[in-house]
Order: C-alpha cells, then sequence, then structure tokens
C-alpha cells in the first residue's frame, strides 16, 4: 500500500501528538489570524469562538491524515479548513437570531461547493443582513477545492462525498429552525430512509448525518491509495450509519447540561432513560467494529472507533452528568482495553494542558 499505518495504539498517539497535533495547531493558527480581520463583528466573533472552543474537533479530524501517507500535510489542510467551515457554520446558525432554513441551506452550500473543485463561490450570506467577512468563508471553500483538485480518485469518491454533505446539509437545517418545527422536520426527513435502516431511531439516524468523518477518510484514502470505486463504496458504508452515529452521539452525550443551557437540540434527550442510552450506545459500538473489519488498514479504524470513546468519555464534562461514572465504565468495558488506553491517556494529556505543561 505504499505507506506505513500505525499498528497499536501507542505509536499512533505518538504520532498525532509528534506529528498530526502541531500541524493541526498551525493551520488553525492561520484561520484564526484570517478571523481575526473579519470586518464583521458577528462574523468575527462566532469564527473566533468556533476556532477557539470546538479545535478538537480539527485535532480529532487531523488524524484521518494518516492514511494519506506521504500527502498527510495536503489532507490536514483540507481537513481543518473543511471543519472550520462547519464549526463556523454550526456557530452562526446556533447562536444568529436567525432560524431561516432558506438561510441556513445558503449558508451550507458552501460545504458542498467545497467538494466541488471549479464550482463558483457562491453569495453564501445571502439571506442575512450581515455580509462582509472578508472572504473568510469564500478562502476556506477554496483551500478544500485546492486540495482535492487534482486527486486522481476524486471521481470515484465525489459521489459518496456529496452524499454524506447532502445529510449533513440537511440536519443543519432541520434542527435550527423554530423550536416547535425541529423534531416534526427530522422526523419527516427520517420516514425518507427508515426502510433502509430499520433499526434507527429518527434522533439516532439524524446523528449519524452529524459527523464529517465519512468525507475526512474518503479524502485522506484518496490521497494515500489507489481510489477504486469499490474502495469508496466501502468506506462510505463502513462509516455511515455507525461510525459517524457513534461519534456524534458520544459529542452529544457530554455536551447534554450546556445544551440544555444553551437551549439547543440534543439527541440523547430521546432516549427513554439511561438504561436505554447506555444500551443503544453499546449497540453503536458493536456494529461500528463490524462494519469497519472490510476496510484497508482495519487496525487503524478499530483504533479510531476505540479512541472515540476514550477521548469523549475523558472529557471533564461527563463528572456532572446523572450516571456518567456508570455510562462510562458500562462503554469503556463494551467498547475493549483499546479504548480504556485512549481513556486514560486522553485524561493525562488534558491534565497535563490544564497544567501548562502542553
Amino acid at each position: 500500500m505504499g505507506y506505513t499505518i500505525p499498528k497499536t495504539a501507542p505509536f499512533l498517539m505518538s504520532s498525532v501528538y509528534r506529528k498530526i497535533f502541531p500541524q493541526v495547531k498551525r493551520e488553525l493558527s492561520y484561520w484564526k489570524g484570517r478571523a481575526e480581520s473579519i470586518p464583521n463583528e458577528e462574523f468575527r466573533k462566532q469564527a473566533l469562538a468556533s476556532i477557539e472552543a470546538k479545535k478538537f474537533h480539527c485535532q480529532g479530524g487531523g488524524v484521518y491524515s494518516i492514511l494519506a501517507g506521504d500527502s498527510w500535510q495536503k489532507a490536514i489542510t483540507f481537513i481543518v479548513a473543511y471543519q472550520t467551515i462547519s464549526d463556523y457554520l454550526d456557530n452562526l446558525c446556533d447562536r444568529s437570531t436567525s432560524l431561516d432554513p432558506t438561510d441556513f441551506r445558503m449558508l451550507h452550500q458552501s460545504m458542498e461547493d467545497a467538494l466541488t473543485p471549479g464550482k463558483d463561490i457562491q453569495p453564501y450570506y445571502k439571506y442575512r443582513d450581515e455580509q462582509n467577512d472578508g472572504g473568510y468563508l469564500a478562502d476556506l471553500v477554496r483551500t478544500c477545492q485546492n486540495c482535492i483538485r487534482d486527486l486522481p480518485g476524486y471521481h470515484h469518491i465525489k459521489p459518496y462525498l456529496l452524499q454524506l454533505e447532502s445529510l449533513y446539509g440537511d440536519l443543519q437545517v432541520h434542527k435550527h429552525v423554530k423550536k416547535e418545527e425541529r423534531i416534526p422536520r427530522l422526523e419527516k426527513w427520517f420516514s425518507e430512509f427508515q426502510e433502509r435502516w430499520p433499526t434507527l431511531s429518527w434522533y439516532e439516524f439524524s446523528a449519524s448525518s452529524g459527523s464529517t468523518l465519512g468525507i475526512f477518510c474518503l479524502v485522506s484514502y484518496a490521497m494515500g491509495l489507489t481510489m477504486t470505486e469499490s474502495l469508496a463504496k466501502s468506506i462510505y458504508n463502513s462509516y455511515f450509519p455507525y461510525m459517524q452515529g457513534l461519534h456524534i452521539l458520544l459529542d452529544y452525550y457530554i455536551d447534554q447540561e450546556e445544551d440544555l443551557l444553551e437551549g439547543d437540540l440534543n439527541f440523547c434527550n430521546y432516549y427513554e432513560d439511561i438504561s436505554h442510552l447506555k444500551n443503544r450506545l453499546l449497540y453503536f459500538i458493536k456494529e461500528t467494529n463490524r462494519s469497519i473489519q472490510l476496510l484497508p488498514h482495519k487496525h487503524f479504524h478499530e483504533m479510531v472507533h476505540h479512541g472515540l470513546v476514550g477521548l469523549y468519555l475523558a472529557d471533564p464534562k461527563v463528572k456532572s452528568l446523572n450516571s456518567g461514572k456508570e455510562v462510562t465504565r458500562t462503554l469503556i468495558q463494551g467498547s475493549g482495553p483499546k479504548s480504556k488506553f485512549f481513556h486514560l491517556n486522553v485524561r493525562v494529556y488534558n491534565k497535563l494542558k490544564r497544567k501548562g505543561v502542553l
């Protein structure tokens, strides 16, 4: 396959800390500088807040650059730019006064355009009062386009990239409208897919649509391997819905108190009780492990899977959740010893960061 992927958790974490995180930090530093020069105060505020509060999204996504081999830096440039669009738009939709689905749809057109080299930049703020971001969003889109412009296997991954983005965009529109419209819209949306995914609830399907991991995996593999139609399809089927669903359900799990305070929709609130939540997360853990077995470098995807469980459950916010310790113990035990390794590793890393050592 032309390059070596770390086969053990310690080697993976070593590569992440020594190589990937520093490069992600450099990329984010560039975009932070761009954000600081945004003329409009609201756009500037939300762009800077998204980078500051959600940089761990870029760090997690950056792990996929390992799959790009010698093109790992280019993969990180793409991953950071694309995730920064996602986080910035999420802030604009979550924290703005707009509740207009047409506005949200137009904003998220930028994420489709970012995956389509040669596509013209559009007036993404067309339905907003604020207009001038100093070219920030357009530059993010162009950066993504430039990274994938010359990918030899792009034609194989394009339909799957756009399918994942379409699901992501639909979710963002439906979940940010008026509160009384959100659940009816999401339930109606899911009804179009329910026959294909009968084991999922509307909120689990929604969670599965809200991750960018499948996109990062497809792009990174296309940079590092000879991409084929068969491989592109396998990656899509391996990541959607279970790996992506596990990712976002864990993300929502740790954010329950924060979302309650902000009045944001949280998909973990729709489980019947803690026991139901635990059982369904264990189901996603099991199905994720099953679905990634046919991928190249399956050990890497297994480590990402275990890493998600360890990483999210190591977040300090878990301590304040009802039955947080119990849920953590059950899920890490259900996921296996690698999750325990990542869990302990991340807790130590977070502690060193708080002390200013890192």
